[in-house]
């Protein structure tokens, strides 16, 4: 406990797996926590005259048992026994090993394998914040700096498992980012641009970062410097694979702000059941390429060079599909090439999995040769960037077993014919079972006992045993060591000089499998920058394989990208919702056309219901999908480059901030008007509808018009049920009013989900209460005031009039002449609902069911 408690007191933070024999043990308010989240037995435990919590599990039960503390957001420390006990005649020596943090793991079952498991820091500079992020599993590492928006985009992006921060910061970070991430907190004087410069190039072994394009991100080098100390903090060492520093180049993509990211559902949704754009459009089947797309999503391209790459691409795989079968056919046989080689760089790579990387680096002949055939000359380049890595496939083929084990020891791993030091030695302790049986025979006939048996046990290992009734044959050379009932066991000479060659042979296999796979290890690290950059290129082509697989299954088309600022959509459609459709139902197109010059507003008017939302989003995602290199879902598109995409929907409440639905509208909005630029297209679905009817025209009516004159002519797409808004096109040149057709029936109305020009008279918004149900007396007393409404527009007269109206249209439960009728009356309003029970209730409507039920006799 001594030792326990030493080693404990330097990971105070974290929960210390204490290897004792067979066994990891938890102790005190650890094993209460570990008990609690692997639903394992605590007991307790007099330990130096305390009693002491206890939980542990077998050794060998680890790969089980840690991603769960890890995915519980434990921090655990694994301890273990430094030396041999059968060595040492004192306590076991015994230190941490490894530290798996949230953000620091490199166990399978902790990672997702179409997730990055990402560990970022950031660092509070003088004007601006500085970011990195760093996959241990990949040894991808990225730095950014900027203002605190941008770093709140950054961390929705890559979604990091664990945020590093100086203590000083705690509440700065809290207040800007909320609880959402994993945060752990670092000394001060972790952030310093010296310190972290002198990190950075020891590992890179270069004089300065120049090499990186990152040199002038002062406050990104210092997040960059803290998660390396982090990672030597955590006994994590061998990071060759680790072997430059990116900066996230963001003036490359489009912009989306957080509330962009969460509208358009690209990766979550709010609602339980929903489908993400993600869930429609990731179609690739290696773990690289599903990581890469998440990328790509979060980062859509601007240039159009780049963009025009993906698609040609997309279109060769496309219209040939026996090369897109066969590239898809051999990626599926690829392991995690980007894991298994950092897990040679960390020395933590299984035999098996050892295999399993040279299986996947022969499966890139195929690949190459494939993307060298046809007639697209991007996709040959692509594929010129793969490497054979033959005298790397050649090694490991040459030196392991096909069949290797999980661990060394636990079947052979160095195969036949590569050491003859190993072959004898495999010789001698196989063939044990020839040697024994000749020796059998021989002591049978030299001394005429027919029932010899040769055996062996762990107390006293070979020995030859005799029946008792031929005991009296035994020689007296022989040694007699245990008695049975009905026979003895005896060793001799030669059985036990035997014995001694094969436990040697055994451990000696063992020590010398060890060493050679330990040489294959050191002799691999040259080849680690050429297996990541091929796993760079499967994850690319797994991508565009993937959109043009996307693109055949949904009938997408290739859009055409441009330097103007003209967007033009032709029939398109919801990428989403059309995979959501009852059987047999098609989805409704719509066209949209914005420009700069005549039509850089569109007024959407229509009711509820009618897919307005649908038709703003679908445009959002169909420049996104282009943007990434994708095809989209329309009969064409002509996409001037976006350079950010702004989105305001509906009323997404911050309420559980303590801050009005209004309130988080208008800060949204503000953010929108103060960053636009020539190239945005902004979606804004019912502004304004956070307060009161005239306060929300009002506003909704200035923000148009301020869009409008805006120097920057952004692209708008205005949703609104705010019909008055349609007067705008008289004053306003590049404002055009469309609505969501519908359809009349008698009492009923046809949702046709079109949009054609000319704004929408009158909501519909009772239809839709009908629609759902609302109770019969609820929709004709609407109708009623919709009708006196109507005939009326100005201010006061409304006023006037729902006065009226109310007045002249009490629903008429009582005729209040009738003294009975005013004692219900007056009994229902001094009712006090809220301390009311059921049965009270109940017996309270039976009391007035009677008083009229004498009424009604009376009246009789």
């Amino acid at each position: 406990m001594k030792q326990y408690n030493a080693i404990k007191a330097k990971h105070p933070d974290a929960l210390l797996l204490f290897r004792v024999g067979d066994f990891y043990e938890t102790f005190g308010e650890d094993a209460i926590k570990a008990a609690q989240i692997l639903g394992i037995v605590l007991t307790h435990r007099n330990n130096g005259g305390d009693q002491t919590e206890l939980a542990g599990f077998p050794h060998h039960s680890l790969n089980t048992y840690l991603p769960k503390l890890v995915k519980a957001g434990q921090r655990v420390a694994i301890c273990d026994q430094l030396e041999d006990p059968k060595q040492t005649k004192s306590i076991v020596k015994r230190g941490v090993t490894e530290l798996v943090t949230p953000g620091v793991a490199l166990n399978d079952d902790i990672l997702n394998a179409k997730s990055n498991n990402f560990l970022a820091a950031v660092h509070f500079g003088r004007n601006k914040l500085g970011i990195a992020f760093l996959d241990i599993s990949t040894g991808e590492f990225l730095t950014s700096e900027g203002s605190v928006e941008q770093m709140d985009k950054l961390l929705q992006n890559f979604s990091p498992n664990e945020v590093l921060i100086s203590k000083n910061h705690r509440t700065e970070f809290t207040s800007y980012y909320g609880n959402r991430w994993h945060p752990y907190f670092l000394e001060d004087w972790i952030f310093q641009e010296d310190y972290a410069q002198e990190s950075l190039t020891n590992l890179f072994k270069t004089k300065s970062l120049q090499g990186f394009g990152v040199n002038h991100l002062q406050e990104g080098i210092i997040a960059s410097g803290a998660i390396l100390h982090y990672l030597s903090e955590t006994q994590h060492r061998q990071l060759q694979h680790i072997n430059r520093l990116q900066r996230i180049a963001e003036e490359d993509y489009i912009w989306m702000d957080r509330f962009t990211i969460r509208n358009l559902e690209l990766y979550h949704s709010t609602n339980e059941n929903a489908i993400t754009l993600l869930e429609v459009i990731d179609k690739t089947i290696s773990p690289m390429g599903g990581r890469l797309l998440k990328r790509w999503l979060a980062l859509p391209l601007k240039s159009k060079e780049k963009i025009e790459f993906r698609n040609r691409i997309v279109s060769h795989l496309k219209s040939e599909e026996n090369t897109l079968e066969k590239l898809r056919h051999w990626m599926k046989q690829m392991g995690d090439l980007e894991r298994l080689i950092s897990k040679v760089a960390t020395g933590k790579i299984t035999p098996k999995e050892m295999v399993q990387l040279k299986n996947s680096l022969e499966v890139i002949v195929p690949v190459k040769q494939l993307t060298a055939q046809g007639e697209s000359e991007a996709l040959r380049e692509l594929g010129n960037g793969l490497s054979e890595c033959e005298a790397l496939r050649g090694k490991i083929k040459q030196m392991l077993n096909e069949d290797a084990p999980m661990s060394i020891g636990k079947g052979q791993t160095i195969a036949d014919g590569y050491s003859e030091e190993l072959d004898e030695l495999r010789q001698l302790a196989f063939s044990s079972k020839d040697y024994l049986d000749k020796m059998l025979e021989r002591e049978t006939e030299a001394t005429g006992i027919t029932s010899l048996k040769i055996a062996s046990n762990n107390v006293f290992g070979y020995y030859i045993e005799v029946r008792n009734t031929h005991k009296d044959k035994v020689p007296e050379s022989w040694i007699r060591k245990q008695t049975l009932v009905n026979a003895e066991r005896y060793i001799t000479e030669e059985l036990k000089e035997y014995e001694t060659k094969i436990l040697g042979a055994e451990e000696r296999i063992l020590s010398l499998e060890e060493q050679l796979f330990e040489q294959l290890l050191v002799w691999m690290q040259e080849y680690i920058p050429d297996v990541q950059r091929n796993a760079k290129i499967i994850a690319q082509l797994d991508c565009l394989c993937g959109f043009a697989q996307l693109a055949r299954e949904n009938h997408y088309v290739q859009p055409e990208i441009t330097n103007s600022t003209v967007l033009e959509i032709r029939e398109g459609r919801h990428p989403v919702i059309e995979k959501q459709l009852p059987l047999g139902e098609i989805y409704i197109t719509n066209d949209v056309l914005l420009d700069r010059e005549e039509q850089q507003i569109i007024m959407i008017t229509g009711p509820n219901m009618s897919g307005k939302s649908a038709i703003l989003r679908q445009t959002a995602l169909i420049v996104l999908l282009a943007q990434m290199g994708s095809f989209v879902p329309a009969v064409s598109a002509k996409i001037g480059v976006v350079d950010k995409i702004f989105t305001r929907v509906g009323a997404s409440d911050n309420i559980s901030m303590g801050e009005s639905t209004f309130m988080v509208e208008m800060n949204e909005t503000a953010s929108i008007l103060n960053n636009l630029s020539e190239r945005s297209l902004v979606l804004l679905d019912e502004i304004g509808r956070g307060t009161s009817t005239y306060d929300g025209i009002s506003i909704a009516w200035a923000i148009s018009e301020y869009l409008h004159e805006h120097p920057s002519r952004a692209k708008i797409l205005f949703a609104t049920h705010y019909h008055e808004l349609n007067d705008m096109t008289q004053s306003f040149e590049r404002i055009k009013n469309y609505n969501v057709s519908i359809k009349e029936l008698k009492d009923n109305v046809l949702f046709l989900r079109k949009l054609v020009p000319g704004g929408s008279e009158h909501s519909f918004g009772i239809h839709v209460a009908k629609m759902a149900g609302m109770p019969q007396q609820v929709i004709q007393k609407a109708n009623k005031i919709l009708k006196k409404l109507e005939q009326s527009h100005s201010n006061e007269e409304v006023g006037n009039k729902l006065q009226a109206v109310q007045g002249e249209m009490q629903l008429s439960f009582f005729n209040l002449d009738d003294p009975l009728l005013e004692e219900i009356k007056e009994e229902i309003l001094h009712l006090d609902i809220d301390t009311l029970t059921p049965v009270e209730a109940l017996m309270k409507l039976n009391e007035i069911k009677r008083l009229l039920s004498k009424k009604k006799k009376a009246s009789s």
